[in-house]
């Protein structure tokens, strides 16, 4: 998985929104958000549910229609479709994972690379194996057949078969045994050592506060509070406000 060498200002974000709104369902669901994702940092956005968090992702992978600008390594994405801003280097975990759960593990791995072109379309295989050695063990299971965990694993490793720059994760932790959120945490965080930068939405306060550099508090659509996030996390006013805790 290649490291990305374009020349950005130091001051340049790869990731910029600003002012961004969309609405879901007929509702708006984001008013004005600004947020700066810098290169190779690890970014939460974190907020009770239904604050605007999986649609914030969405409306950056083109999804959505959406007001205000995003703009992604210098480029806007405002009117860009998903599938091109996939081959930007964008790429997106859903929630729920939406895998294929009648194909194997193989299967749904290649299919990560199918927009890929050239003969080093399925290079990134070895790498996602480094990361998740499970798959390479079940490569000829059917997905639907994997604890959740696995299948966590195998929706963050069909996202990295599309060579991203920017890896966004929605709720990575959803549907998982408690033991095995830690596992995944310290994957994302070995996956930024890679040169990916991240950018996830969680509930989980403690455990994403822990990797993450920076983080947004997400409340009704709205960025409440941003900041470091051991400040985040270390403010009691931020966990009972806006986090329910």
């Amino acid at each position: 998985m290649p490291i990305s060498a374009t020349a950005m200002p130091p001051d340049e974000p790869l990731l910029r929104l600003r002012g961004l709104s969309a609405a879901y369902r007929g509702l708006r669901a984001l008013h004005g958000v600004d947020l700066d994702v810098a290169l190779g940092e690890i970014v939460a956005v974190v907020g009770a549910n239904g604050a605007g968090k999986s649609t914030l992702l969405r409306a950056i992978a083109g999804q959505m229609t959406i007001g205000g600008s995003v703009v992604f390594d210098g480029k806007p994405l405002a009117k860009v479709p998903a599938h091109r801003i996939n081959r930007l280097g964008v790429g997106l975990v859903p929630e729920g994972r939406r895998l294929f759960p009648r194909l194997s593990v193989e299967d749904n791995l290649r299919l990560g690379a199918y927009a890929q072109r050239g003969p080093e379309r399925m290079r990134p295989l070895e790498r996602v194996f480094e990361l998740f050695p499970r798959l390479q063990e079940r490569l000829s299971q059917r997905a639907e057949t994997l604890s959740g965990g696995e299948q966590q694993m195998l929706a963050i490793g069909r996202a990295l078969m599309t060579q991203p720059r920017l890896l966004m994760l929605d709720e990575p932790s959803q549907g998982i045994m408690p033991r095995l959120v830690d596992d995944i945490m310290a994957a994302i965080e070995r996956i930024r050592r890679l040169g990916v930068t991240i950018l996830i939405v969680e509930q989980r306060l403690t455990e994403t506060l822990d990797i993450a550099d920076r983080a947004y508090v997400l409340q009704t659509g709205r960025v409440v509070m941003s900041g470091p996030s051991a400040e985040i996390a270390n403010n009691t006013e931020v966990r009972r406000a806006y986090l329910g805790m």
